[in-house]
C-alpha cells in the first residue's frame, strides 16, 4: 500500500523540519518546500499529494494564492498552518480553500490528528504516486499540467474539468451527488446544477469516444455522477466481450 503523501510548505526551516521528522516517523511520505513556486514545481515533478500543509505568510506567494494554484490542478485537501489568528482570514481560508486551520504554536500530535480527520472524510486516490496517473489501459491523467490522454490522444483540461475529474476518480465506483460536486469544485460560490451539467458535458467530450454512450462517467439522473474504470482488455475477452 502506498504511503500517504504530505506536502509541507513552510518558510521557517526549523518548523518545516519538526513537521517532516514527526510525520515521517509516523509513516507518511513527506515533501518539504519553503515557498509557493517550489511547491508547484514539486507537484509537477512528483505528482499530487494526498494533503498539503500550507503556511499563509510565505516569502513570494501568499498561501491563498498557492492554494488557488493547487486547486486549479485538482481537489487537493489543504490545512493551513499559520501564526495568524485573524477571524476574517480564517473564515475566508476555510470557505475558499482549506479543510482545516491550525494556529502556531501547535502540538505535532494535534497536527497529525487533524490530518487524519481530513483524510478520513475524503476517499484516497491511489492509482499511482507518479505525476502521470495511469487509470487503465486507455486513460491517463497529468493533473499538475491539466492534461488528459485517452487512446493516445491528448487533451488540455480546464481547471474546472481537472477538479471534476479528480473528485470523480477519488470516488470511483460510487455516485457523487451533484451538491457535493458543486461544493468541491466551486467552494463558496452560488452555482446551480445547469452549470455543473455544462462542464460535465465538456469533460465527457474529451474523455468519451461517444459522449451519449459513456464508458467512464455515468449519470444517475437527479442524483449525480459516477466514474467507472474499464476492466482490462484481457478480462473483457474472458468475459466474452
Amino acid at each position: 500500500m502506498n504511503k500517504t503523501r504530505v506536502l509541507v510548505v513552510e518558510d521557517e526551516v526549523h518548523i518545516c523540519k519538526l513537521i517532516s521528522d514527526f510525520m515521517t516517523a509516523h509513516d507518511y511520505e513527506v515533501t518539504t518546500v519553503n515557498d509557493g513556486p517550489e511547491a508547484l514545481e514539486a507537484v509537477q515533478e512528483r505528482g499530487l499529494p494526498h494533503i498539503a500543509l500550507i503556511d499563509l505568510a510565505l516569502p513570494t506567494m501568499h498561501g491563498f494564492e498557492l492554494s488557488s494554484r493547487l486547486k486549479a490542478m485538482a481537489d487537493v485537501p489543504i490545512i493551513f498552518v499559520t501564526s495568524t489568528s485573524d477571524t476574517d482570514t480564517i473564515v475566508q481560508g476555510l470557505r475558499r480553500y482549506a479543510e482545516d486551520f491550525i494556529v502556531k504554536p501547535f502540538q505535532l500530535r494535534e497536527l497529525e490528528a487533524r490530518v487524519q480527520a481530513v483524510l478520513a472524510r475524503m476517499p484516497s486516490l491511489d492509482y499511482a504516486s507518479e505525476p502521470v496517473m495511469k487509470i487503465d489501459e486507455h486513460l491517463s491523467v497529468d493533473f499538475a499540467h491539466n492534461r488528459l490522454t485517452i487512446n493516445n490522444k491528448h487533451y488540455t483540461l480546464t481547471p474546472t474539468e481537472s477538479i471534476l475529474l479528480h473528485v470523480l476518480l477519488r470516488n470511483a465506483g460510487r455516485v457523487v451527488e451533484n451538491r457535493m460536486l458543486i461544493a468541491r469544485v466551486w467552494p463558496g460560490d452560488e452555482v446551480f446544477e445547469d452549470t455543473l451539467r455544462v462542464h460535465m458535458h465538456r469533460l465527457r467530450r474529451k474523455l468519451e469516444s461517444d459522449s451519449h454512450h459513456p464508458h467512464y462517467i455515468r449519470t444517475e439522473r437527479g442524483v449525480g455522477y459516477m466514474f467507472t474504470v474499464r476492466p482490462p482488455e484481457s478480462a473483457r475477452v474472458k468475459a466474452g466481450e
